[in-house]
């Protein structure tokens, strides 16, 4: 199974945080730049240090200045108040500077853990490392999130982004399944929780898509067994794909061959006895961590 390209949107075509609103968005600050008040300070701080420019240097008159609005908002990040520095983190993550937004946002994180916008930061946190693609982090951050915060408005997404980490890195059918599994139980623990969130909807078709592959990966190791004469480990496969993952296109041709496997076990059992073992089967290449 191709796995779609993440840069522009999701298995639906819909940009996986774009079309709707994040639950708790209303938690940040304005995401403009310095309001016009700020901007007159600054070009009044500008006119009141280049009116002795006579008696000084061109140069010297520049480092003043630089002096004098470093001074008024701040030369460093731990010398922004938290408003700042999430504003900023905004400004960074909103432009696609998703690394520096991770500098800002685990900054105020670390500097204001009690402020109001810690918990902003928070989120952001795991949505920076998840445009990234560093997907562990993502993870990291998610998870903590839900465990400070179970009731927030703000947990489906939460829930819904934790999948998507393992989503978008589900590979092919024949490759380690582990991905697909825990995207399928974080989809479906969304839907079980919150049945009536967007999130829970919107997941809806990624929890087909993760069947499809874990039932193209049953399939596929069932069948391997079958061609190498271990059927009755081909059975259980079959028989998984049939109960676990039914109607997503693997149903039909799973009956046929448990048919065969059963009547192929049946006229080995009516064999002398001592003349049929079904030994434990090889590891399969489709199940690289043995299914």
């Amino acid at each position: 199974m191709k796995k779609p390209s993440k840069n522009s949107s999701d298995r639906t075509g819909v940009a996986p945080q774009e079309g709707l609103p994040l639950p708790g968005e209303a938690v940040g600050a304005d995401r403009s730049a310095f309001p016009r008040g700020r901007r007159l300070v600054v070009v009044g701080l500008c006119l009141v240090l280049l009116a002795p420019a006579a008696c000084t240097t061109l140069r010297e008159t520049a480092s003043d200045i630089k002096k004098s609005v470093t001074g008024l908002f701040g030369g460093s990040d731990e010398q922004l108040s938290a408003e700042e520095l999430a504003l900023r983190g905004m400004e960074a993550y909103d432009a696609g500077n998703y690394r520096r937004a991770v500098e800002h946002f685990q900054k105020l994180k670390d500097i204001y853990p009690f402020s109001r916008y810690a918990i902003l930061a928070e989120l952001k946190l795991g949505d920076a490392h998840y445009r990234l693609e560093q997907y562990e982090d993502a993870l990291f951050a998610y998870e903590e999130f839900e465990k400070l915060h179970p009731r927030n408005e703000a947990v489906p997404y939460v829930i819904y982004q934790i999948g998507r980490c393992h989503f978008d890195r589900i590979s092919t059918p024949d490759r380690d399944p582990t991905p697909a599994r825990k995207a399928l139980e974080a989809f479906e623990r969304l839907q079980q929780q919150f049945p009536g969130d967007p999130w829970a909807r919107r997941a809806a078709d990624h929890v087909i898509a993760c069947q499809k592959t874990l039932a193209a990966h049953e399939f596929g190791v069932g069948r391997f067994y079958f061609k190498a004469g271990y059927y009755r480990a081909a059975l259980e496969r079959f028989r998984a794909v049939v109960t676990r993952y039914p109607d997503v296109g693997f149903h039909q041709p799973a009956l046929e061959l448990i048919v065969q496997c059963e009547s192929r076990l049946a006229q080995a059992s009516s064999r002398p006895a001592g003349s049929f073992r079904d030994p434990s089967p090889p590891s399969s290449p489709w199940a690289p961590d043995n299914g």
